[in-house]
């Protein structure tokens, strides 16, 4: 393929197909109903009783999940659960954009952007006995690629058969968004014509511990229908969920030639990083990761009309980004955090939100935040939907924030 030269004229981004596997389900029509319901997925954990001295036992698990018949254990045998989660995520993404067997996916023009926190855990289990134990008995041939950080986009790209770039954007919370950030630039500078991008992560107790020990976990563990609760002033922090998401990016010319659907236009992704503190979100560069979006796009902040936060219900955090979104919009912009429903998902978290943001904005239809009955008082000046909202858009922004003071904002066009 050609490169475009210096100055040569941009390509059009659209999404041609986008799938997620989250505790609400796996299919927009099942996410929306429960939605609509207005009632989370987090769970006590029964599992986690035996870890005495964790504070939480509450988690968004997704349930039900089976491997498809035709996912052979030659094709899986290098897979963990999120690389199986992310897999499948894509193969229906793909499936929706009418991709899978098209000769694009193997010329090289196809490539993967995709991120999670870490690999399989399970994985890493098996290389802790070796340290603990000084035994390699539990060790196989697979044992780092299940574990590995990029094993998601990896394995992604060889259940495929892409042959173009993989971008792994291990990048803890901004894994999905970044994922997305990426392959939108990636097509957008004609270095690829389609890519496949997202974000996933597998549940695991050894997540909730590390925030756990930064007390930023909700204890409510006899009240899991009533937590998390982004921007309430009672909140008392977030719950760890799993799932993965894929959205198929395409050069629009590319889409339009044959005639694939399409459900919504990239313009604009910002991303920058603190350079001060590795877990103390930071308002300022938050809202420059914002206005980076917004000069991407061209577009003034006042042609925004719904923000999707990361609003995870820590203290610091909600306080922080309402702030910098407030600063930046300028006005009370309609705003709610999906996290109220499932939880914190880590690298998934950037990639179903944004697809989530676009299936609502399509439909003119906006998921409110649940459990917010008391708006903190800290918190920016914005609209927080607290029951379901219809309204019109052009435009959404999507935001999400990553341990390291790294931060994304993606904004989405309907066509």
């Amino acid at each position: 393929m050609s490169y475009p030269s210096r100055g040569a004229k941009l390509n059009r981004v659209v999404i041609t197909g986008a799938a997620g596997i989250c505790p609400l389900g796996s299919s927009w029509a099942e996410i929306k109903m429960k939605l609509a319901a207005q009632e989370n997925c987090i769970h006590y954990m029964d599992a986690w009783d035996h870890y005495e001295d964790m504070n939480t036992r509450l988690a968004a698990p997704v349930l039900g999940f089976e491997v498809p018949s035709h996912y052979t254990r030659k094709r899986t045998r290098s897979m963990g659960r999120v690389s199986l989660l992310s897999v499948r995520a894509t193969e229906l993404a793909l499936e929706q954009a009418g991709l899978i067997g098209h000769p694009v996916l193997t010329s090289g023009e196809t490539g993967v952007s995709y991120g999670s926190a870490t690999g399989s855990t399970d994985a890493a289990l098996e290389f802790a006995q070796l340290l603990g134990m000084q035994s390699m008995k539990s060790l196989n041939a697979t044992t780092y690629v299940r574990m590995m950080s990029h094993t998601a986009a990896v394995n992604i790209d060889v259940f495929f058969g892409l042959k173009g770039r993989v971008i792994p954007t291990s990048s803890a919370c901004t894994g999905g968004s970044q994922g997305i950030g990426y392959a939108y630039e990636a097509i957008k500078y004609g270095k690829q014509t389609v890519m496949v991008a997202g974000g996933a992560e597998e549940l695991c107790p050894t997540e909730s511990a590390v925030f756990d020990v930064l007390y930023a976990t909700s204890t409510r563990n006899d009240e899991p229908h009533l937590t998390p609760r982004p921007f309430d002033r009672d909140r008392d922090g977030l719950v760890i969920g799993e799932g993965a998401c894929t959205l198929i990016l395409e050069d629009y010319e590319h889409a339009r030639s044959r005639g694939a659907p399409v459900l919504a236009e990239i313009v604009g992704f910002g991303t920058n990083s603190d350079g001060q503190h590795v877990t103390r979100p930071n308002k300022t560069t938050m809202g420059g990761a914002l206005s980076l979006a917004l000069r991407d796009a061209g577009l003034p902040p006042s042609e925004i009309g719904y923000v999707n936060a990361h609003g995870t219900a820590t203290e610091h955090g909600d306080i922080a980004e309402t702030q910098a979104t407030a600063d930046v919009i300028g006005r009370p912009v309609p705003i709610s955090s999906l996290k109220s429903y499932i939880g914190h998902t880590l690298g998934a978290c950037g990639s179903l939100e944004a697809w989530m943001s676009i299936q609502m904005m399509n439909e003119d239809w906006y998921a409110p935040t649940i459990n917010l009955e008391n708006v903190d008082e800290r918190c920016g000046d914005l609209e927080y939907l607290n029951s379901p909202t219809s309204m019109e858009n052009e435009y959404v922004m999507t935001n999400n924030f990553a341990f390291g003071g790294i931060n994304t904002s993606l904004i989405f066009k309907r066509l």
